[in-house]
């Protein structure tokens, strides 16, 4: 099953709109600079989250840190982490598609 990327960004233009505000209104509006600003978000999110993990565990060992709290930002890193790979993958997967395309 493929997903409409046009039809499930004009649903959420949409939905946004009804509930009252749509964090894409405060974007640009070149679309190009909309996507480059989300793909910098999600990259800086991503290592920000591995960041956090790496000084937690560091704390941990010089025993300021709890243990819960260790676990919770190495795990949430770790998923940071797998989710960028496979977006990655499905890029690089898409890529490849159009490479494939007949012209």
């Amino acid at each position: 099953m493929a997903i409409n990327i046009a039809g499930a960004a004009a649903a959420y233009s949409r939905q946004a709109s009804v509930v009252g505000a749509s964090p894409m209104e405060a974007r640009s509006k070149d679309p190009a600079q909309s996507f480059a600003d989300l793909l910098g978000d999600a990259v800086a999110g991503a290592i920000d989250a591995g960041r956090q993990g790496e000084k937690l565990s560091t704390e941990a060992i010089a025993g300021k840190a709890d243990l819960q709290e260790v676990v919770l930002a190495v795990t949430n890193a770790e998923v940071t982490l797998q989710t960028a790979l496979a977006i990655r993958d499905r890029v690089v997967q898409a890529y490849q598609d159009i490479l494939r395309m007949p012209i």
